[in-house]
């Protein structure tokens, strides 16, 4: 089992700068890739950020060139910096963990650890 923590989430205005945390623990050595999730209440949850182990960050077209995802594997944490923030941002951002078996980061399929999630609030 693995447990996944994030913290860092509160109130910005536009055009500010955030970074989430996400601190993982337990069977870590069975993670094959962690991400960044979002959901605003009543939609759809959307892909954010992802790293799979050995290979390049991926981020969602809403988050691209704005934010920046970065793992720490000695540490076993995992980080979000958000740029240029804009209202639409608004959102409960969770952090995710992959286990062994098929990952697709984008589509959140081998994602068995979540964290209970942190708001990301976007004044305009």
């Amino acid at each position: 089992q693995v447990q996944v923590v994030e913290s860092g989430g509160g109130l910005v205005q536009a055009g500010g700068s955030l970074t989430l945390s996400c601190v993982s623990s337990g069977d870590i050595f069975s993670i094959t890739a962690m991400g960044w999730y979002r959901q605003v209440p009543g939609k759809q949850r959307e892909f954010v950020a992802g790293v799979i182990n050995g290979g390049s960050p991926n981020y969602g077209d809403s988050v691209k060139g704005r934010f920046i995802v970065s793992r720490d594997g000695a540490k076993n944490t995992m980080s979000l910096e958000m740029n240029l923030l804009k209202p639409e941002d608004t959102a409960v951002y969770y952090c995710a963990a992959a286990g062994q078996g098929v990952t697709v980061p984008s589509l959140g399929i081998g994602f068995d650890y979540w964290g209970k999630g942190t708001l990301v609030a976007i004044s305009s």
